[in-house]
C-alpha cells in the first residue's frame, strides 16, 4: 500500500478507524449503536450481500490466464481470425470445475469436470465450453436439468443419494457411455494440469463463401493424463478438498506453466449425411479411424487470479458466445444451452454482466440496442439512438467498416436448408446406443487391471442403491454392454453389500 493511499467508505469518504463505532455509551462502558454511524452501517450491509449466487451446476472450480496460439494457418477451414494466421496469440481465460457438488465439497470426487475457456479474440470473445469426457449422458435437452438433479442432494435427506443417481440412469440408458467413463480412472483425474477436455458437441468452422465443415474439438493434455484411484480420491478429499486448486496455483506460481494441444476433428457435411452415427447425438464419439485429429494450435496457462472473486466467480460462459468463422451445429441438447448459459448469467450476475472486466471483450464493443438495467458502468452510449435504421445517426456494420462480404459474419448465416415437420420428438434407446460402450470397455481391458477398478467404482456406488429391483435394472444395463461387465458388476456389488 503506498504511503499517500488510505481507507474511504465506497462513496470516496474518509474511513476513520478499522474498530471505532458511533455509540450513546453509559458509565458501565456500554452502549447503542446509532443510525447515523454510516461506516457501520455500511461495513454490515455490505457484507450481507457480498456474495453472489452459487451455479446450479459447475459451483467449485479452479481457475487461471493464458493464450492460445495458432500453429496452423486454417484459412482452408475457417475464417475465424485467431485461427488465420501460424503463431497469433489469443488471450485465454480458463475455468474447470467439478459439475454436481457445491462450491464447498471436494474437487476430487468422481465427477465429470466441466472446462470453460473464454478467448478475447481480435473479433469479439469466443467461449468454448466443454467436458473432460468426449460423451455426455443426454441427447434430448428437456433431460439436462433432471439429470442434473438426479446428481445432486435427495430432497428430503439432503444427502447425495445413489437410488437417485441409478434410477435415472437406468431410466435413460442412451448414458451408458458416459458412465462407462465416468466410473473408470478418468472419472477422478490427478490434476487439471493432467486431464483432457472435449467440445462433445458438433461444431461448424465456417467460411466467407458460406461453405462450412462440421468439427469436434480435443485439447489434449502436454502433462501426460494422470488419475487417482478411487482409494487414492477418498484420501485426497478427506485431508485436503482443495486440491486440485491448491495444485494448479501452485504449479503456475512455480512457473511450472500447464499446456495443452489443440485439435479437430473435421467432416464434410456430404459425409454426415449417411454417416453411421448421428453427429447431433453428444452419447456418440466420432471414431479417429473416420476422422482423424488435426493440430490448429496450443494453450498455455500462465498467470494465476489477481482476484478469485472478480476474474473467476463473476466469470461467466456460454457456448452462444461465437466469433465470425465458429457456428453452432443442430445439436439439441447445444441449441438448449445457447439460451440456458447467457440465462443464467444474466439471474446470478445480472443483465450487464459483459461488462464486468473478466467477461468483457478486449476489442471495440457497439452494442446501442442493449442499454439500461442493474449495474450499467459505461456511458450507456450517451444519446445515440437506441433504436434500428435510425437516420440521424445511421447504424454501420461490420463488413460495411472492414469492406468485407456479408457472408464472412458466419454466426449470423443461414448454411443450411432444412426441410420437415414440426413435432415432438424423443430419442429412441436401440442396440446402436451400446456399440460405441463395447468399444470402449474393449479399449480399457488393453490397461491391465483397469476394467477390475472400472467393476470396483461401479459397485462402490451400486452398493447404496436400496431396492434390490433397480440394483437388477442397473446390472442388465451394463449386460446390455457386455454380458461379462454385467455379470462381473453384479457379483461385486452383492459381495460388498454383504460385508
Amino acid at each position: 500500500m503506498s504511503a499517500d493511499k488510505y481507507y474511504t467508505l465506497a462513496e470516496g469518504c474518509p474511513f476513520a478507524s478499522s474498530s471505532t463505532a458511533v455509540l450513546m455509551r453509559n458509565r458501565q462502558g456500554g452502549g447503542l449503536g446509532l443510525l447515523q454511524d454510516t461506516q457501520l452501517i455500511e461495513t454490515l450491509a455490505h457484507f450481507s450481500r457480498e456474495r453472489i449466487p452459487e451455479r446450479v451446476v459447475h459451483a467449485k472450480a479452479i481457475g487461471a490466464y493464458g493464450e492460445f496460439e495458432a500453429e496452423a494457418d486454417c484459412s482452408d477451414i475457417t475464417s475465424a481470425s485467431f485461427l488465420n494466421k501460424a503463431g497469433k496469440k489469443t488471450p485465454v481465460l480458463l475455468r474447470v470445475s467439478t459439475v454436481g457438488p457445491e462450491s464447498g465439497s471436494a474437487d476430487t470426487s468422481r465427477d465429470v469436470h466441466g472446462w470453460a475457456m473464454k478467448m478475447y479474440t481480435d473479433e469479439g470473445n469466443l467461449d468454448w465450453v466443454f467436458n473432460n469426457t468426449p460423451v455426455f449422458f443426454i441427447r434430448d435437452p428437456i433431460k439436462f436439468p433432471s439429470m442434473n438433479r438426479s446428481h445432486k442432494r435427495h430432497p428430503r435427506s439432503h444427502l447425495p443419494d445413489a437410488n437417485m443417481f441409478w434410477d435415472f440412469h437406468v431410466g435413460n440408458p442412451e448414458g451408458i457411455h458416459q458412465l462407462l467413463v465416468l466410473f473408470s480412472d478418468r472419472g477422478t483425474p490427478k490434476s487439471v494440469r493432467y486431464l483432457n477436455s472435449y467440445s462433445g458437441h458438433t461444431y461448424k468452422f465456417t467460411k466467407e463463401d458460406g461453405s462450412f465443415k462440421y468439427i469436434k474439438i480435443h485439447m489434449k493434455t502436454r502433462q501426460g493424463v494422470k488419475n487417482f484411484t478411487r482409494e487414492e480420491a477418498t484420501k485426497i478429499a478427506g485431508e485436503d478438498p482443495d486440491y486440485m486448486i491448491r495444485d494448479m496455483f501452485e504449479a503456475i506460481e512455480r512457473q511450472d506453466y500447464p499446456s495443452w494441444d489443440v485439435f479437430v476433428q473435421v467432416m464434410d457435411p456430404s459425409e454426415a449425411e449417411n454417416y453411421r452415427w448421428n453427429i447431433f447425438d453428444m452419447t456418440k464419439v466420432w471414431p479417429h479411424t473416420d476422422f482423424p485429429l488435426r493440430k490448429i494450435g496450443k494453450m498455455t496457462l500462465t498467470r494465476n487470479p489477481n482476484n478469485y472473486f472478480a476474474d473467476i466467480e463473476q466469470a461467466a460462459f456460454s457456448p452462444s458466445t461465437m466469433v465470425p468463422g465458429f457456428s453452432a451445429s443442430a445439436d439439441p441438447v447445444l441449441q438448449a444451452r445457447l439460451f440456458a448459459y447467457p440465462d443464467a448469467a444474466r439471474y446470478r450476475i445480472g443483465v450487464n454482466y459483459q461488462q464486468l472486466p473478466t467477461n468483457a471483450a478486449k476489442v471495440q464493443v457497439y452494442c446501442p440496442f442493449e442499454r439500461d438495467g442493474k449495474m450499467r458502468s459505461d456511458g450507456n452510449y450517451g444519446g445515440d439512438p437506441n433504436y434500428v435504421n435510425s437516420s440521424l445517426q445511421p447504424t454501420k456494420f461490420y463488413p460495411e467498416v472492414k469492406g468485407v462480404s456479408p457472408k464472412s459474419l458466419a454466426l449470423h448465416t443461414e448454411h443450411e436448408k432444412w426441410v420437415g415437420e414440426v413435432t415432438s420428438y424423443t430419442s429412441h434407446i436401440t442396440d446402436d446406443d451400446f456399440v460405441q460402450p463395447a468399444a470402449l470397455w474393449d479399449v480399457i481391458g488393453r490397461d491391465p487391471g483397469h476394467q477390475e477398478r472400472v467393476v470396483e467404482n461401479l459397485a462402490g456406488s451400486i452398493r447404496e442403491v436400496k431396492s434390490p429391483n433397480l440394483r437388477n435394472e442397473v446390472y442388465a444395463l451394463f449386460g446390455r454392454v457386455n454380458q461379462d461387465l454385467g455379470a462381473r458388476v453384479r457379483k461385486a456389488t452383492e459381495a460388498a453389500i454383504k460385508k
